[in-house]
């Protein structure tokens, strides 16, 4: 009939209503079954299957759930549960015989294949034959492959069976929960204090093997036991089926919807293998699964030697003696449980050290990724100690050349060990350093530098160095020799000893390694020269290879360590050069930075200068241009490479030196703007919009005066426009009880008119100092007092102020701020402010595109005749900038309450 359709969608609704196991997706579900209704496309179809279909789609898109099906079936059979009949004695041992297979396996592998887990009940009336037969015969195995990859049946109550199994009686452990929305009952599945038979424990290995038709119970079983981390899954995803899933008639047609009605919860995850199926922890197709499962187990009985032969390396190699106890214990407690390969092996233990090390020379790697050798490179590199062996290799190895602008070239692509160090050291001062002895600069290039000795380095190191001084390069520490040897510059060289004025370039590529980086690196430390090219290559030689005893894992133990001259350990990494350029391009930029470093010495000295001259504290200012010119002349400048480096170096050393962090020198290409020193003078009406704009007054709960500000005007604007400001903000707050002053926001303007508003907060009689401003310009100190007249009246000196403060409050606002806590008329709240300035003006370093920014004036305390204004304003009561204001009205509301 016409209204068969509608009809039957309302009653498939009912019993979805009843009986759907995700009541919390049907909400919604009338406003779409009245849209389909009067959408008229379910009237138009007669077929009755094809009713079906567009039903199934329906509701399946609907509920986003596959499992609901609609079917057409004329004459089918009556709908409702099956009969129970008690099975006989001979059905059940048929039962144990069709559903479960057992075999040992080589090596003591035990091999249980279940195709239908068993009921609870059921499982209690064949417990004799099922032990006996089944669970005896695979409990003294050393492992377990558990087959469930033809499991497509089977009940939920017979799960805490076969997970009791694998884990010890006590303590109980909750391993599902499933909800059913017919009874709208939840039961809780738990392990079993006691089965019927010897358990196999929790300690040996399971493998459980997964395909994709494995669904139902047998699902569950491997969903548990992989998320409580007791079994590795190998095989396919399962199907994704439910817990139960009944066929209902629709009211009295032939049409039947089948619908999940029960739901599993996981306790751990708090979600389900229903729907989407379990995932294998290592993907293979079905029937590879078994071998696979195989060569797993062969793989996890090995596990165990190799950490310990990875711990006895530890122990006798890592150059960190002291962190190698806390590495083993890290390696005791990695979950291999994810581990399904050598290659998985490798990765994890790899991933575990690093992390429990944060040495990133120690190093666990799969050789078959791997093309790198395990030879020990330092005995490549060892050549004979007579004499013609010496000469060969200074011939062949170092070459030297005088380019353009008389500038020296040395190149040496590796430094050989050899016991005569002193012969070595006679030939090189010969045939390297007498050609270079009076070049202007020196380009040392390492681009091609991979492999060395560093016990060659101190006699290189030393004619770079100032041969008056004795320094100590760097101390290598031999955890295999047991040995520690710093290496020194020599007592005395045989040749000329290279200037240490004179600038050194050193030329890197990615291919700079070992010995090459060393040089590179120690340079930088030392500050003897400036690196230019691309970041080194990281392989610094000082690690050990080990290759795992049969397997192809091989671990990189660092058996060195290397510690610089300022005493820091190099963990290896790439040097990173001063100015990063691609290593064809690193000569010329080379020769850029040679002509930049000529007016370092003019532009730390004009530094200095405009300091002395200017800077509004004298003998600071002698202090920091000392400072400054000592670290250009003892080579600290080296590694600054253009303008914007110069700029941040500089800023850095002005206020590590001075404390004061207003000092800063930037880099502008065009002559920076100055501001107007006259600002413009605002009409009446520009001054209204700006009196709404800044200013915003309220009176709190309690008669709490609340004015906030977000910028300081001038004592002028406020002079032209004091008898409005008085009418339009201060009358509105004046009798208040109590004041909050918001300056959070405030970032500056003038500090002209500070003196007048503080005016306001004392007696008119006598006048308060308030504090002192030396400007340096001028060479004056000018006392700042209160005003003996103002608009309007007086707040007076008796009621409580509160000021609100931020690290934005700028230095008008700090003035205020710090002036009325000086005086003890305030009390600051908020977070602490960055110290301002009254007045900077900017200057250009030389004829440089180089400004300096510096303070000409400070503020002297009226109390403590102290300089403050760098420093800051330190509130009374710390609170975050959100919370200032609520922690004032509580002081204020306690102050009222106490009075």
């Amino acid at each position: 009939t016409s209204s068969f359709q509608s009809a039957l969608v309302l009653e498939m609704a009912k019993i979805l209503m009843q009986n759907y196991c995700l009541p919390e997706k049907l909400l919604g579900m009338h406003e779409a079954i009245q849209q389909a209704i009067s959408s008229g496309e379910l009237l138009q179809i007669s077929d009755k299957k094809t009713l079906a279909s567009l039903l199934t789609a329906g509701v399946q898109g609907a509920l986003n759930d596959p499992r609901l099906t609609v079917s057409y079936e004329a004459k089918a059979a009556p709908v409702g549960p099956p009969v129970l009949q008690s099975p006989s004695k001979e059905q059940l041992k048929r039962l144990v015989r069709n559903s479960f297979k057992v075999d040992i396996l080589e090596n003591n592998i035990g091999y249980l294949r279940i195709d239908h887990i068993i009921d609870e009940e059921t499982s209690a009336k064949i417990s004799s034959k099922l032990w006996d037969n089944v669970w005896n015969k695979v409990a003294q195995t050393s492992s377990i492959i558990f087959d469930l990859r033809y499991s497509t049946a089977g009940d939920l109550s017979g799960v805490p069976v076969i997970i009791s199994y694998f884990y010890d009686p006590e303590p109980l452990i909750h391993i599902d929960t499933v909800y059913d929305r017919p009874s709208n009952t939840t039961k809780e599945l738990w392990t079993m204090s006691s089965i019927p038979g010897k358990r196999y424990g929790k300690n040996k290995d399971v493998i459980i093997l997964t395909s994709r038709r494995t669904m139902g119970a047998a699902e569950a079983v491997a969903y548990t036991l992989t998320k409580l981390k007791r079994a590795i899954i190998v095989g396919e995803r399962s199907a994704g089926g439910s817990v139960k899933v009944q066929k209902f008639r629709i009211a009295e047609s032939d049409f039947y919807i089948t619908v999940p009605v029960a739901r599993s919860i996981n306790p751990i995850t708090g979600q389900s293998w229903e729907v989407s199926g379990v995932s294998p922890t290592v993907n293979v197709i079905a029937k590879e699964a078994v071998s696979k499962a195989k060569s797993l187990l062969a793989l996890r009985y090995a596990i165990p030697k190799v950490v310990q032969i990875i711990s006895n390396i530890l122990r006798d190699t890592y150059a960190f003696s002291d962190r190698v106890s806390t590495l083993l214990q890290h390696l005791q407690s990695i979950d291999f449980l994810s581990v399904g390969s050598e290659k998985d092996l490798a990765i994890t233990l790899n991933q575990n050290l690093q992390t429990a090390s944060e040495d990133p020379r120690l190093i666990i790697r799969y050789m078959q990724d791997d093309d790198g050798s395990l030879e020990d490179p330092h005995k490549l590199y060892t050549i004979p100690d007579n004499i013609e062996s010496l000469k060969a290799y200074i011939d062949r190895v170092f070459k030297v050349e005088i380019l353009p602008d008389n500038t020296g070239y040395l190149r040496f692509d590796e430094l050989a060990e050899t016991s005569a160090v002193t012969k070595l050291e006679e030939l090189m001062s010969q045939k390297v350093w007498e050609p270079l002895k009076d070049t202007s600069n020196l380009i040392i290039d390492l681009r091609y530098n991979t492999r060395g000795s560093c016990n060659s380095l101190a006699f290189v190191l030393s004619y770079l160095h100032d041969c008056t001084k004795k320094q100590n390069f760097f101390t290598i520490m031999d955890r295999i020799q047991n040995t520690t040897t710093e290496h020194k510059s020599l007592l005395k060289i045989t040749g000329p000893a290279y200037d240490s004025k004179r600038g050194v370039y050193v030329l890197t590529s990615y291919y700079t390694a070992s010995i090459g980086e060393e040089l590179a690196y120690i340079i930088q430390s030392l500050t003897c020269g400036t690196v230019i090219g691309e970041i080194t290559s990281g392989n610094l030689m000082h690690s050990k290879t080990f290759q795992i005893e049969g397997t192809d894992i091989a671990i990189s133990v660092p058996f060195i360590n290397f510690i610089d001259n300022n005493g820091e350990y190099w963990l290896g990494g790439g040097v990173v050069p001063d100015a990063i350029v691609l290593a064809d391009e690193a000569l010329d930029r080379a020769y850029e930075i040679m002509e930049f470093h000529k007016s370092l010495r003019s532009l730390i000295v004009g530094v200095g200068e405009l300091l002395e001259k200017h800077y509004a504290i004298q003998e600071v200012a002698i202090n920091v241009s000392q400072v400054l010119f000592t670290k250009w002349a003892e080579g600290l400048y080296r590694p600054v490479v253009d303008f914007e480096s110069l700029a941040s170096q500089l800023t850095t050393d002005l206020y590590e030196t001075s404390g004061d962090h207003r000092l800063h020198v930037f880099h502008c290409d065009v002559e920076p703007e100055l501001p107007h020193n006259v600002p413009k003078m605002p009409s009446g009406e520009e001054f209204g919009y700006i009196i709404e704009a800044l200013f915003k007054t309220e009176v709190l709960p309690g008669n709490i005066g609340y004015l906030r500000f977000d910028m300081m005007l001038s004592i002028e604007a406020v002079k032209a426009n004091g008898p409005e400001l008085v009418k339009s903000v201060w009358k509105k707050i004046v009798n208040t009880d109590a004041l909050i002053i918001d300056m959070r926001y405030n970032m500056g303007g003038h500090s002209t008119a500070v003196p007048l508003f503080c005016t306001y907060f004392f007696d008119a009689e006598p006048l308060q100092h308030l504090y002192s401003i030396y400007d340096r310009t001028t060479n004056t100190l000018t006392k700042v007092t209160t005003f003996s007249r103002v608009w309007g009246q007086n707040y007076g000196s008796s009621k409580d102020v509160f000021i609100l403060t931020s690290h934005m409050t700028g230095s008008p606002a700090e003035l205020f701020a710090r002036t009325m806590s000086d005086l003890n008329r305030a009390t600051i709240i908020g977070e602490p402010t960055t110290g301002g300035s009254l007045s900077s003006r900017t200057y250009q370093i030389r004829d440089s595109v180089l400004y300096t920014s510096i303070p000409n004036q400070v503020v002297l305390s009226a109390t403590t005749r102290t300089v403050w204004s760098f420093l800051g304003v330190e509130p009374h009561v710390s609170a975050h900038v959100n919370d200032a204001l609520s922690v004032a009205q509580g002081i204020i509301e306690a102050r009222l309450k106490k009075k």
